[in-house]
């Protein structure tokens, strides 16, 4: 069985939309999407620069965009979980059918609006924390008064808060590397970006989902449309649990596709899964191979 999985905030490299938009047509829904959502998506995708890109504001509708556009490279993919990291999830809600391509947008544009205004009312970090034993990490970070906020499984954990903290944390065993971000995304310094997100998505139409959605909260294998949503925006301000989104993948699909900007999903899940067999859609000239790999993991179980 197929899953198609979206990267998160951190994956946007220059350039990266150029090869999606070669089609007329792909360019065009691409200017009507910067049109909705008062943001110049092609500039930003073709040729800004890293420092441009890397703002939280741009970042995260760009990585959606990029998702969308590269799902469309695959039609009539038949998958039967979908899964996002973070941001990711909007895009993963899109590709499941809960919200439309350019209600994602404009959801995405708030999001990166909101998330980087909470992030400017108090200094905060980010560090990636590679290796060591999880239960020694994870005391570390807790010591500290600091949040595991993105536990990534394959001995990757994120953690978040205050920048002294984060300056001393050195779990035994494991290298600490400082994250360039805004702020502590995922933490409590993101609960003022909540409410507005939820107002705006209450006024988004949802359907149910058309596939499984394996939700960033506890792994879970969510459905209905309106409870997708809620959790899409109630984390932004809670801890992602990618560990367990890779258990659950590993229960529903033997093969998972990742979309633009395809590769770091994939390097956690063949450390952490490998049971699942992982394609990174990188470029338009992937396509050909992509399709191959999603027949047959369509026909190795439906």
């Amino acid at each position: 069985m197929l899953a198609f999985i979206a990267p998160g905030q951190g994956a946007q490299t220059p350039g990266m939309l150029t090869p999606w938009i070669a089609d007329p047509q792909a360019l065009e829904l691409l200017k009507s999407w910067s049109n909705e959502i008062d943001l110049d998506l092609v500039t930003l995708g073709t040729t800004a620069e890293a420092d441009e890109i890397k703002d939280t504001s741009n970042a995260q509708p760009l990585i959606v965009a990029a998702g969308l556009l590269g799902a469309r490279a695959l039609p009539d993919s038949r998958f039967a979980v979908v899964a996002g990291h973070s941001v990711g999830e909007i895009t993963a809600a899109a590709l499941a059918g809960v919200i439309s391509e350019i209600d994602a947008m404009k959801l995405v544009r708030a999001r990166g609006i909101e998330m980087a205004k909470a992030a400017a009312l108090t200094p905060a970090g980010m560090a990636a924390v590679l290796g060591g034993d999880r239960e020694v990490v994870l005391k570390a970070i807790s010591d500290l008064g600091l949040v595991a906020a993105n536990d990534n499984g394959a001995g990757q954990i994120v953690a978040a808060g205050d920048l002294d903290a984060l300056a001393q944390l050195a779990p035994e065993g494991a290298r600490v590397r400082t994250l360039a971000v805004a702020g502590a995304f995922h933490t409590s310094y993101m609960k003022s970006a909540v409410e507005p997100l939820r107002a705006l998505a209450s006024q988004i139409e949802v359907s149910d989902a058309n596939c499984g959605v394996i939700s960033n909260k506890d792994g879970a294998v969510v459905t209905n449309g309106r409870e997708i949503l809620d959790r899409i925006v109630a984390q932004i301000s809670n801890p992602v649990r990618w560990d367990l989104c890779m258990a659950t993948l590993a229960e529903h699909a033997s093969g998972a596709v990742e979309v633009p900007p395809a590769g770091t999903l994939v390097g956690l899940l063949k450390r952490a899964v490998p049971i699942v067999e992982t394609f990174a859609l990188k470029s338009i000239e992937d396509a050909t191979l992509a399709k191959e790999f999603v027949v047959r993991h369509q026909d190795e179980k439906n």
